[in-house]
């Protein structure tokens, strides 16, 4: 067997290492690229990232402002449908139910309340005169006597609705007999708010069914102190400019304007119509 010399060892040896270290760097020299191109590839997703999340804040900036101009737009349709809603709901109401009357207003003689409902006998001081009332009027009616009867106080209807030609006869008997001293406690026809079928003429105990020392009772006392709860206001008060004081007559206004006028204290009479006017689309809430 030939014998192997130390050179050829020595050489030998030499060799693998070279080998080994050519492909250790090799090696090395790959993991080294990698590392580079993952780095690249990093710093692009970065980078992209970086875009994704500008654009991303924009779209949110954008879409928020789509939001809001939504609502914006979804508001004013409401509003448009709300004041549609009101000008519907005043097309259907009566314009003539809070008009000024007393010597300042004109109801022609045709007018007629748009539906008129029976006042029950019960409630009435001469139980042979029928009389009638508004038929929306009349909840907000019942429940002012029974509210008042709870606090032990009687109120009859003595008046309600008269008609231009019912008023028209009243007016021509109380000339006859107080001449134009009549003009300062009866309205001419189409004068009258009892035409409008919202007004009352109550009396109660202790003054014989008239009118006469009303102001005087415990029920003139509750009706000053709780109508307008009902939507009822005082007419002809102390120191009105239309008739003399009336304390028994009361006309329906609704209970927001009724309550204005109370809490207020003023009188229906005394209030600009437009103001008044801004009540009539409420009359019956």
């Amino acid at each position: 067997m030939k014998k192997i010399t130390e050179k050829q060892i020595y050489t030998s040896v030499i060799g693998i290492l070279l080998i080994i270290i050519s492909g250790g760097a090799y090696y090395y020299s790959d993991l080294y690229q990698k590392k580079i191109s993952l780095e690249l590839r990093v710093s692009e997703l970065e980078d992209t990232l970086g875009i994704t999340e500008e654009n991303l804040s924009q779209k949110e900036e954008d879409l928020l402002a789509e939001k809001e101009r939504v609502g914006s737009l979804a508001e004013e349709v409401q509003n448009i449908v709300g004041t549609v809603g009101i000008l519907d709901k005043l097309s259907k109401t009566d314009k003539e139910l809070l008009q000024k009357y007393s010597k300042v207003y004109f109801l022609n003689e045709h007018y007629v309340p748009s539906n008129l409902s029976s006042i029950p006998l019960v409630h009435l001081y001469n139980e042979s005169v029928a009389q009638q009332i508004h038929s929306r009027v009349w909840p907000y009616l019942e429940d002012l006597i029974l509210a008042a009867a709870d606090d032990g106080v009687t109120l009859w209807i003595n008046s309600a609705y008269r008609s231009f030609g019912t008023q028209s006869t009243l007016k021509a008997r109380y000339t006859t007999v107080y001449g134009s001293g009549a003009n300062t406690f009866s309205a001419d026809q189409g004068y009258s708010e009892h035409q409008l079928g919202t007004t009352i003429d109550f009396t109660t105990k202790g003054i014989g069914g008239g009118v006469d020392g009303f102001e005087k009772t415990p029920a003139y006392t509750w009706l000053l102190e709780n109508a307008y709860k009902y939507g009822f206001a005082l007419s002809y008060p102390e120191g009105n400019a239309y008739y003399v004081f009336e304390p028994w007559h009361w006309r329906f206004v609704g209970q927001e304007l009724a309550t204005y006028l109370h809490k207020t204290n003023k009188n229906f009479y005394d209030e600009d119509q437009r103001k008044i006017n801004e009540y009539l689309v409420k009359i019956f809430d």
